[in-house]
């Protein structure tokens, strides 16, 4: 008798175990595939969202056509994944948003790859190396980062030049104001009419822009720090990006990326 209740009283138990055991587990959620590439190519095209005032990456030449350096890659890119390519301008303050509700499918438009942009957006290996320069007027009686104290300065906004500057706590503290525009053309505008004593802007930006006004601007000794840019793609897009990466890895091989980036630059500037 007394065997017979422990048997039982352990198959109780063992039953009890049993439903608390699939009461507190919750159904196992099927891993999504990532159907990234797949969406790619079954749709041909990629679009890639910029800011279409950002010369030399991506602007609109005197036939409003979107040209620059970026765009050649972009194309090249596509040419290489076997689908087209559309550009479409966003603006640039709110660009990781229209990816992330997937407006477009990747922000190819020298962008600068930063831990807060991580937290939101994945990135192509860095293809260009920058830095946060300070553009002034020729003749500005300005020659460092000192003379900004009780000045205003102008930036695009949603740029990597925000943080560069704000992280700089002496200098950012020392200013009159930090205005943010909407591109850089508008900042380098405001800049030659004497309403802002200086730009910070990404070098490749800034010496395209001097290169066309070298009586108009100069160009700082001290700058707010280097830079990488890259392709910023969606998190959950993994399968488009390594796709996108193998197309940039043949450019860097073939040659081609050497090619546009003379056409552009002058000299082979990308990294390898």
């Amino acid at each position: 008798m007394k065997k017979g209740f422990v048997v039982l009283l352990t198959i109780i138990l063992v039953l009890a175990l049993a439903f608390t055991g699939c009461a507190s587990q919750k159904p196992a959620e099927p891993a999504a595939g990532d159907t990234s590439w797949d969406d790619i190519k079954a749709k041909g095209y990629m679009t890639v969202g910029l800011d279409d005032s950002f010369p030399p990456m991506g602007f609109r030449d005197e036939k409003g056509d979107i040209v620059g350096f970026d765009i050649d890659l972009a194309k090249r890119a596509a040419e290489l994944m076997g689908i087209e390519v559309k550009f479409q301008p966003v603006v640039w303050s709110g660009i990781i948003m229209e990816l992330n509700n997937k407006n477009i499918d990747l922000v190819w438009n020298g962008m600068t790859i930063t831990a807060e942009r991580q937290e939101a957006i994945n990135f192509s290996k860095p293809y260009l190396a920058n830095r946060q320069i300070i553009v002034v007027q020729k003749d500005a009686d300005i020659t460092t980062k000192a003379d900004l104290a009780g000045k205003k300065i102008a930036v695009q906004a949603g740029s990597s030049a925000v943080d560069a500057v704000k992280s700089d706590e002496a200098t950012y503290n020392s200013l009159e104001g930090m205005v943010e525009f909407p591109d850089n053309t508008a900042a380098l505008l405001d800049l030659a009419a004497g309403r802002v004593s200086a730009v910070v802007v990404d070098e490749i930006v800034g010496r395209y822009y001097i290169a066309k006004k070298p009586d108009l601007y100069k160009v700082l000794e001290e700058n707010f720090g280097d830079e990488q840019f890259g392709i910023g793609i969606r998190k959950s897009d993994e399968a488009f990006r390594a796709e996108l990466q193998k197309a940039i890895d043949t450019m860097i091989t073939d040659g081609s990326a050497k090619e546009i980036s003379e056409k552009w630059f002058g000299a082979d500037i990308v990294l390898k």
